[in-house]
């Protein structure tokens, strides 16, 4: 018998999206109302590379708004790889303050993050 497991990662973390953005070598944007195609979303703003439009996160409900045109106007991998290495930071950072260690000796956590270096 197979079991399906769905997540859902939301992004309500500013710190964690501007460590995820470091780590990726991005510049996130200033938090503000951002232009999309048809439309503005308010919220962080971050460019991935090849991307028309910046990916907005809401922090306050922690969605995002994004228009890549199903592929068009960019890849939705960087998206797939933003959002792991956010979900990551993320993770480290709770780990952290869980176990207060504000410097980030837990080396599990430690191990995982690098992997994306």
């Amino acid at each position: 018998m197979s079991h399906i497991v769905t997540i859902e990662t939301q992004v309500r973390d500013p710190a964690a999206i501007v460590a995820a953005c470091r780590r990726l070598g991005l510049m996130p944007l200033q938090h503000g109302e951002h232009r999309l195609y048809a439309s503005k979303a308010t919220g962080l703003g971050v460019q991935l590379p090849g991307w028309r439009y910046p990916v907005v996160c809401d922090t306050t409900n922690g969605k995002l708004a994004y228009d890549n045109f199903n592929g068009h106007w960019g890849a939705q991998h960087e998206l797939n790889r933003f959002m792991q290495v956010y979900a990551v930071e993320k993770s480290y950072r709770s780990q952290c303050a869980s176990r207060n260690d504000p410097a980030g000796i837990n080396h599990r956590v430690f191990a995982a993050r690098n992997r994306f270096n």
